[in-house]
């Protein structure tokens, strides 16, 4: 990145990647429309415009091109940066333009050429812009520098209190502003008067509310693109040259308010699918270490303001202003703001986004915390260690983002469906209607009809916003799933196999009884187990040696320790010793006395496991392990399981006898009971079944790793710090196996809300082009009515999954609330009347 001292010759370059809220942004197929327009810009390495986050994503070489090229494009499209404009003080638009040499024109430009910023107007003698924060830290100081070169380094932002009518509020008002319109064309065609009357009523309506339909119409045609802003205006246009001002004004309102009624139910959409990991606090207070005295960070000014980083108190800082290293001062029932370690206090974290942990973990000095976890009990000092995008639970919120924008196949056939579909329409009307009617009245409205109905806005929004928040309603609870993909397969599964030890049970055995020849003692066996066992892993290890510390025996030294096949071995005074499973010890020929088989199978017939000590060629020591402790909620979890029509296997390295004694406690057969299986033999497995149909495995994510692979959905359950995503398709943060049961039901009542999704999409289009197609009488108003109404209805059913009755109705009474506000905000907004006035949630900025 090359940099000198003026503002011209500050030259960045490279690849970077900017993100902003946008408004507007409630049909898939604008989405799809405004990524394509976007991409054509020049420098624009990757885009995705997401009717699910509400946002605008690239990322752009920014040595050939500018984010704020990629900002008009998509306000002329009708989507404006949810941001708030920023005023600078200190300096006018003329004092900064003769300081630059050049007029204001060369200022704005100037202006827009700083990475970040994207948009600048100048207002009664202020500067004001709109700018994205930056994440790249090299990058945001270039920009810095740029606006100390062109505006000085004295200046300051602050948010403007400036109101100006967004697009959608101008929508919402000429939506109103049609009612009486229309009641005085009815009225003046009742009292008979000239018909040059409703003309010019009817002109003036149409262009007054009109405007910014035709606007994005205009730009979309110029972007190479045919959205549903073009359909609707060819219909006005259209119904206005056939002298139907009724019926051309009442599409204006309906699309202009059905517009405005979906973007709001989006949003609403939206917020349902925030989900529990989106809870990083936005600022922190930082502690002076030698003083203790708690101070905000003064940031150096002139610098690209961050939105999201406006604070009420003013002894926090911004997090973006937190470093590694800062000690950070955490009060009871706050939410941490930075991964790090405590070093002073102590108290207790609720960890059960992150963890699955059902109560509050007490922590203490030394300790390490993350952040979006909430303090229940402090106050706490912390260490930071990461901050930012660069926390864990960041990386986990980016997860989700990423899987939930990654289509899905049955979304992925929908697109393909619509990319032949909407040119077929396009041609084919006016095709239909010249054949139906011939070059008449009635040709020409079959024609737009046509266009209107055919548009295919709520099948394209039948699988995203469901899967969206689906995955967003997981991961409140911490489950991170690996897109739509997973839930339309967890939805089909047939078979579930589920790892026993640590998944359906605590994992964690108990020595109930140890076995020996007379000529050898207890401790003697526990000394020689604990030696074979201190390098190892397995359950076993821990409570043998735990054991031994219990008894207070000091383990053997014990040489060439590796393992075997099923077990351990090493050498002890010259002699082999053994630890394992019985029949690995059998299969390599080692002798057991009868006590030692006695032993074994009374084990056998408890259910219990166990291990065989050898030495010498000879069994000494029979270990009997109880460690089928079933974890609260497993009987749930195989009810459950059944009651979707899901058949359970269990698999596991145990013996056979202590699986099945264990399985049929739930009533499981024991034909559906797999032992003494090794990781190999668990994939193996695993993928032979799969042949037959959809299989579900569950098990740790490590050992299982080959397994979780093999199925069709592999589930990796446990504490977050021990599992690997990388080794399934979801995470279930914690031991209770209900999530899992609840986990199954979301997917199947996911699935069943994207197939009710799409019967109402393409029943309710395919009843108005039949209709249509057949010459039923058919008003344009009715037909972008039920069009925009078969959309909100898909919105609204997909972000209820998981809703109840009461949750919906509550809904719908705030989306009218929201409709309500917004209506007299806007009218607020339009006469200048400040006082009282109350900003709706479309005001709520973000990064």
């Amino acid at each position: 990145m090359e940099e000198t001292g003026s503002a011209s010759s500050l030259v960045p370059d490279g690849i970077h990647e900017f993100d902003w809220k946008i408004r507007g942004m409630d049909c898939a197929d604008c989405a799809m429309k405004a990524t394509k327009a976007v991409g054509r810009l020049p420098g624009i390495e990757t885009c995705n415009i997401s009717v699910t986050e509400g946002s605008a994503r690239i990322s752009l070489d920014i040595s050939r091109g500018r984010v704020s090229k990629t900002n008009t494009v998509l306000e002329s499209l009708g989507h404006s940066p949810k941001l708030d404009w920023m005023q600078v003080i200190g300096i006018t638009p003329g004092e900064a333009a003769t300081k630059l040499g050049t007029n204001r024109r060369g200022l704005r430009d100037a202006l827009l050429d700083v990475p970040g910023i994207l948009s600048v107007r100048f207002e009664d003698g202020f500067i004001e812009i709109r700018n994205v924060w930056i994440h790249d830290s090299e990058l945001r100081l270039v920009a810095q520098s740029m606006i100390s070169n062109i505006l000085g380094e004295e200046i300051q932002f602050t948010v403007s209190s400036r109101r100006k009518l967004r697009t959608d509020q101008w929508k919402l008002i000429s939506a109103v502003m049609t009612l009486p319109i229309l009641f005085a064309i009815i009225a003046s065609d009742t009292m008979g008067l000239p018909s040059s009357i409703p003309l010019f009523l009817g002109f003036f309506g149409v262009i007054l509310a009109g405007a910014k339909m035709f606007q994005e119409a205009i730009a979309s045609i110029q972007n190479g693109i045919l959205g549903f802003q073009v359909l609707t205006s060819l219909a006005v246009v259209g119904a206005s040259v056939l002298g139907e001002w009724i019926e051309a004004l009442t599409v204006v309102a309906l699309v202009s308010f059905a517009s405005h009624l979906e973007d709001r139910a989006i949003t609403r959409a939206r917020e349902s699918m925030q989900g529990g990991l989106d809870r990083i606090p936005r600022s922190a207070r930082i502690v002076n270490q030698v003083t203790g005295v708690i101070y905000p960070i003064n940031l150096s000014i002139p610098q690209i303001p961050s939105h999201h980083s406006v604070i009420n108190d003013s002894q926090k800082t911004p997090i973006e202003a937190v470093l590694v290293g800062d000690l950070v001062e955490i009060r009871s029932g706050e939410v941490i703001p930075v991964d790090g370690t405590i070093t002073k206090g102590s108290g207790s974290i609720d960890k059960a986004p992150l963890t699955g942990e059902p109560v509050p973990i007490p922590v203490s000095e030394g300790d390490k915390v993350q952040a979006g976890l909430i303090l229940v009990r402090g106050p706490i000092v912390v260490s930071s260690e990461a901050t930012g995008d660069n926390t864990r639970l960041s990386g986990l919120i980016e997860m989700v983002r990423q899987y939930r924008e990654k289509p899905t196949r049955t979304q992925t056939i929908i697109e393909n469906f619509t990319r032949w579909w909407v040119p077929m329409v396009l041609l084919g009307a006016p095709m239909v209607g010249f054949l139906a009617h011939g070059w008449s009245e009635q040709g020409f409205l079959t024609t737009l009809l046509l266009w209107v109905v055919s548009c295919p806005c709520s099948l394209l929004l039948a699988s995203p916003i469901p899967h969206a928040a689906a995955l967003s309603s997981a991961s409140s609870s911490g489950v991170i799933v690996r897109g739509g993909d997973v839930l339309e397969a967890a939805a089909e599964v047939k078979l579930a196999l589920l790892d026993k030890t640590g998944t359906l049970t605590s994992g964690r055995p108990k020595l109930i009884r140890l076995t020996t020849l007379p000529t050898e003692s207890e401790d003697s066996a526990l000394m020689i187990s604990a030696g074979l066992e201190r390098m190892s892993n397995h359950p076993y290890a821990a409570t043998i040696i735990n054991e031994a510390n219990l008894r207070s025996i000091q383990p053997s030294e014990i040489s060439e320790i590796s393992d075997g096949e099923a077990g351990v071995t090493g050498i002890i005074d010259g002699q082999r010793v053994m630890l394992g499973r019985a029949d690995w010890l059998i299969s390599e020929g080692i002798e057991f006395a009868e006590q030692i088989l006695v032993a074994l199978e009374e084990s056998r017939k408890a259910g219990h496991g166990s291990s065989v000590l050898s030495l010498g060629g000879k069994a000494i020591a029979c270990l009997s392990f109880y460690h089928d402790d079933a974890r609260e909620g497993v009987s749930e979890l195989l009810e459950s399981l059944g009651e979707n029509g899901i058949a359970v296997e269990i698999l596991s390295g145990d013996e056979q006898s202590s699986v099945e004694a264990f399985a049929n406690k739930f009533g499981i057969p024991s034909s559906s009971c797999r032992g003494g299986v090794d990781p190999e033999g668990k994939a193996l497995w695993v993928t032979e079944k799969s042949k037959a149909g959809k299989t579900l495995m569950a098990g740790d994510g490590f050992n299982d790793a080959g397994a979780l692979a093999a199925a069709d959905v592999g589930i990796a359950m446990g504490s977050g710090e021990q599992v690997n995503l990388d080794a399934a398709d979801v995470l279930i943060p914690g031991d209770d196996p209900r999530v899992l049961a609840e986990f199954i039901s979301l997917a199947k009542t996911t699935r069943s809300i994207v197939l009710a999704n799409t019967i109402i999409s393409v029943v309710v289009t395919g009843i108005l082009v039949v209709a249509v197609m057949l010459g039923f009488e058919m008003k344009l108003a009715a037909g972008v009515a039920l069009h925009e109404a078969s959309a909100l209805i898909v919105i609204l059913n997909g972000m209820w999954v998981g809703g109840t009755g009461v949750q919906r109705l509550n809904t719908l009474l705030e989306l009218a609330k929201d409709v309500l506000r917004d209506t007299v905000e806007a009218f607020r907004d339009l006469f200048g009347l400040q006082e009282g006035t109350t900003l709706g949630p479309l005001d709520k900025s973000g990064p």
